[in-house]
């Protein structure tokens, strides 16, 4: 029997690849069986979005339908007939289910302020300062979270690697998994003595004061984002952005 992928998906055919990955996803952690869910519909899943995800399989499907992926069509990899295309979204998933997955690049959050501005300001510009009491790298320890004149070593827990391997049991078979070790964060090493005033953590509470610039003819209701001026991570994660929502006050004489 033909089988509807996009459907499947709840999806739309001319949906983008970006429309079907987040369906996909969507369904994917709604129907694992390891929270609880539709073995035989995560399957389902995966297989359209296996078809659908590979710009060439679309193709064949769209003009084809699901006969031409029947007997073997779909090559082999995964237990089903799924192939290795799109092996890289079912990595991203496993990794936001297990703790594994590809690692990202973190950073600190972000702060948003209002600006307010008169009429004129917003028209021709003007300097201002901003005073910000937000998490800051330590001044003490260089955001290094060790005391200064004492060293580092080797973490015990990972040795050395940063990561923790573990296997994890799902429908397609064993996988793989790494997640960032709990005792070093991740960086391989732990200080033998941690900074008095940041407790190793590389990061303090302080008030900040910022200075920028708001161009001439800005409009109610815009965003300025200075990057780097948002609240900072931790040791070796880079601070977040600052967002400027700037407010324009009425000019009765405009």
């Amino acid at each position: 029997m033909p089988k509807d992928y996009y459907k499947t998906l709840g999806a739309e055919k001319g949906a983008s690849p970006e429309e079907l990955k987040k369906a996909f996803r969507s369904l994917a952690h709604k129907y694992h069986p390891d929270k609880g869910g539709d073995p035989e519909k995560f399957k389902e899943v995966n297989e359209a979005y296996q078809v659908l995800g590979d710009p060439q399989k679309r193709q064949r499907y769209d003009q084809f339908g699901s006969a031409a992926f029947e007997q073997g069509g779909m090559g082999g990899g995964f237990p089903g007939g799924f192939s290795g295309a799109g092996f890289e979204d079912l990595s991203d998933l496993f990794g936001d289910m297990f703790g594994g997955g590809r690692q990202r690049r973190s950073r600190g959050d972000d702060i948003q302020v209002d600006v307010t501005l008169t009429f004129r300001e917003a028209a021709f510009g003007v300097q201002r300062d901003l005073e910000l009491y937000k998490t800051v790298r330590c001044e003490h320890c260089d955001g290094g979270g060790a005391e200064p004149g004492s060293g580092k070593k080797k973490c015990a827990t990972c040795s050395g690697t940063g990561q923790i391997t573990a296997n994890q049991r799902t429908v397609f078979g064993t996988f793989q998994t790494r997640r960032p070790c709990n005792t070093c964060h991740g960086r391989g090493e732990i200080v033998e003595k941690p900074c008095g005033k940041c407790r190793g953590g590389g990061a303090v509470k302080a008030m900040r004061k910022i200075r920028f610039t708001i161009p001439a003819g800005i409009d109610h209701g815009e965003l300025i984002r200075l990057s780097g001026e948002g609240e900072y991570g931790g040791i070796g994660i880079e601070p977040g952005d600052l967002y400027l929502r700037v407010s324009v006050k009425r000019d009765p004489q405009f």
